[in-house]
């Protein structure tokens, strides 16, 4: 029987992330006087997130077991027109899903911070930071209109803007911090497009009123073209996905966004902030539904990241690079199962690669403050014996991103490849090489890095860097042994280990193919096929595990493993003779395809260019020029010739008067007499 959830309580789960990261960043910071101390501040911000995610695992058994659900608005801003600008909830199967992931793993990584971010003095004005990056996301996916959902959007895109520029004293961190706002600023433009032609044509803002009108507006053409206009807004709406969830080729900031702190790359690029765009495309499924178009456009789009970014990770030697380009190919697998209308696929590929994405990134964390923050895998090996515990979760968060049959990524990641070689949308064809070739990408950098990690010579102390660390500083303690990292981080690691072993085989019967997400997601199964055929040939989990081994995906992530054992642990001479057999390819990849300096080279040059254009001839010559010297120019000139008439002699008014006397008489008496003259 369906239930109704309670508002006020539901009101808690954002508004508790919220009061802790306003008490910690009000007054644990210099800005309120250093009011309370570290232990306050991270108690405070971590209850908020506690809360949060007892009362969302609450709900989330609400949902799954009772049935219950609510959507209702909470509070109307303003009308303008007919249009309503409200803050609402709408909390379905999705909702709650989204609601456990972000609470559970920003609770792993407030826990991790408190040993990872010990020594820095930004230490409270982060846990405020990081806490108001979970409200913000919480807003975003509990919205149900699309006013907070643009609120929620903007704000985890300024919140990461606040986090990737943390150390604020690190030229590169400013540049990256930068760089990915400017580069989101792309991607929201054409977001609001999207909202602002639903809101012309639908009259709402409201996610159930809009979906209501999708026939109507999918009969309509974009005025002045024969463009669909339902094909238009859903790819408008796609490129705002794609600048927050980072597909190419609006990746770029992403990499450089691990100049922030370890924690924020869990948080942000893991479970929050870069599946907010595959999180929205799922919401508006029904909308995306009706234009076919739309989805091989996101399809493709997808299977070009999630192969192409996964090249990159290959050549990696920066621990944290090495993940984020995993997590740029993930989020194309993602993205490609939403192009084969597999939304509930891609929405448990969100989940369970959340929990592994972020065990990776914590696990990575935890190596760096291990060897003395040293990042570079080729100065490590041999950590094993030294990090028992970040070892075998990082080798458990490994095998789940490798698609390992029982492990959580192993369910979502087939199924998006199944799903994908079940669909008969334009594109599918290159879709299915691009995420079947990338098992292999996958599987050889993420075991490249582990065994350079964890495995071989010892070689921490032969750094020629100085270990040179993300916190900008610079340490003399190469010659240190490697050491286990404290209960505050290692603990988070055991705890998102869990999922990511479990959490795919305990769910994934519910969430494709049960009732979990019924009310939520809408597919066309008469177009669009997929999900439909996926569903004939599940038999259970155990089943599913059983039969994954004997499938091509499997094989070509067991090949991966072994090239990569064999390159880095049994002849480490290879990959430099192949580097020089490839250096085109190499110095291409390492380039990352040119789009950098494609893009600062060309876009920024030509769009300073532009700009200089507008201002010199533009602003300085028509505006300026023309438009306001010019006019009181023009002011002036007439002044000066009537200043002239104007003597001050009666006889020059006199003369005058009799002049115009005599042009009247001329015009109205001599002209008339003149025309008739003609006329004869």
């Amino acid at each position: 029987m369906s239930q109704t959830l309670s508002a006020a309580t539901l009101l808690a789960v954002p508004l508790a992330p919220l009061a802790g990261a306003l008490l910690a960043g009000i007054f644990g910071t210099t800005f309120g006087g250093n009011w309370i101390g570290r232990r306050l501040s991270h108690t405070l911000t971590i209850l908020g997130v506690l809360v949060a995610f007892v009362i969302s695992a609450m709900t989330l058994k609400s949902v799954a077991v009772d049935g219950a659900r609510f959507n209702e608005t909470l509070y109307t801003w303003m009308v303008v027109g007919g249009l309503k600008m409200e803050v609402g909830f709408l909390v379905d199967g999705l909702t709650a899903m989204m609601m456990c992931v972000v609470t559970f793993v920003s609770l792993m990584v407030h826990i991790y911070t408190i040993g990872y971010m010990e020594e820095d003095e930004g230490y409270n004005r982060f846990f405020a930071y990081i806490s108001l990056f979970t409200f913000s996301m919480l807003m975003l996916v509990m919205s149900n209109n699309m006013l907070q959902l643009f609120f929620g959007w903007e704000a985890v895109g300024l919140v990461s803007y606040l986090l990737i520029g943390f150390w604020f004293n690190k030229p590169t961190a400013i540049f990256a911090n930068m760089k990915a706002f400017l580069v989101n600023r792309v991607g929201d433009f054409g977001f609001i497009l999207g909202i602002g032609l639903l809101a012309a044509y639908a009259g709402t803002l409201n996610y159930i009123e809009v979906f209501a009108k999708s026939g109507e507006i999918a009969a309509l053409t974009l005025p002045g073209t024969d463009w669909m206009l339902i094909t238009v807004i859903c790819i408008c709406l796609f490129i705002g996905a794609m600048g927050k969830s980072a597909q190419f080729p609006l990746h770029v900031w992403l990499p450089d966004s691990m100049e922030g702190p370890t924690p924020i790359s869990a948080l942000i690029h893991a479970a929050t902030m870069v599946t907010a765009g595959i999180f929205m495309v799922a919401r508006m499924s029904p909308l995306f539904e009706l234009s076919d178009t739309a989805l091989s456009f996101i399809m493709v789009i997808g299977a070009i990241t999630a192969l192409f970014m996964g090249f990159l990770g290959i050549i990696q030697n920066d621990i944290k690079r090495v993940v984020a380009y995993s997590t740029l190919s993930q989020l194309g697998y993602m993205t490609v199962a939403l192009g084969a209308s597999a939304y509930s696929v891609a929405v448990f590929h969100l989940m369970t690669h959340a929990f592994f994405k972020a065990l990776l990134f914590l696990a990575a964390g935890s190596v760096i403050m291990g060897v003395h923050h040293n990042q570079d895998i080729r100065w490590m090996g041999g950590l094993r014996k030294y990090m028992p515990i970040t070892w075998i979760t990082a080798l458990l968060g490994s095998l789940a991103l490798i698609g390992t049959p029982l492990f959580a990524g192993f369910y979502s990641k087939d199924s998006i490849i199944e799903a994908v070689h079940f669909s008969n949308l334009p594109g599918a064809g290159f879709a299915y090489f691009a995420v079947l070739t990338g098992v292999f990408v996958t599987a050889f950098y993420s075991f490249r890095m582990y065994f350079l990690v964890f495995h071989g010579k010892e070689r921490f102390d032969q750094n020629p860097d100085a270990h040179h660390d993300d916190h900008g500083h610079d340490h003399h303690d190469a010659h240190h042994a490697p050491h286990e990292s404290p209960w505050v981080v290692t603990a988070p690691l055991l705890l998102l280990a869990v999922p990511s072993v479990v959490i795919g085989f305990l769910t994934i019967d519910a969430m494709l193919f049960g009732d979990f997400l019924k009310d939520a997601i809408f597919v066309n199964a008469d177009k669009h096929p997929a999900m439909a055929e996926l569903a004939k040939i599940f038999h259970g989990p155990a089943q599913m595990a059983l039969h994954g081994l004997q499938t091509a995906p499997f094989w070509l992530a067991l090949a991966g493993v072994a090239a990569a054992y064999y390159m880095y642990m049994v002849n480490p001479a290879l990959p430099a003779a192949i580097k020089r057999r490839v250096e085109p390819i190499y110095t291409l990849l390492e380039n990352k395809y040119y789009m950098d300096w494609f893009n600062e080279n060309v876009l920024a040059r030509g769009a300073r260019g532009l700009g200089v254009g507008l201002w010199k001839g533009g602003d300085e010559k028509m505006i300026d020029g023309a438009l306001v010297n010019g006019s009181w120019k023009l002011v002036g000139w007439v002044s000066s010739v009537v200043r002239k008439v104007q003597t001050g002699y009666i006889y020059h008014y006199a003369l005058a008067m009799i002049m115009g006397i005599f042009i009247l008489i001329s015009y109205f008496v001599t002209w008339p007499m003149f025309k008739e003259l003609l006329g004869k």
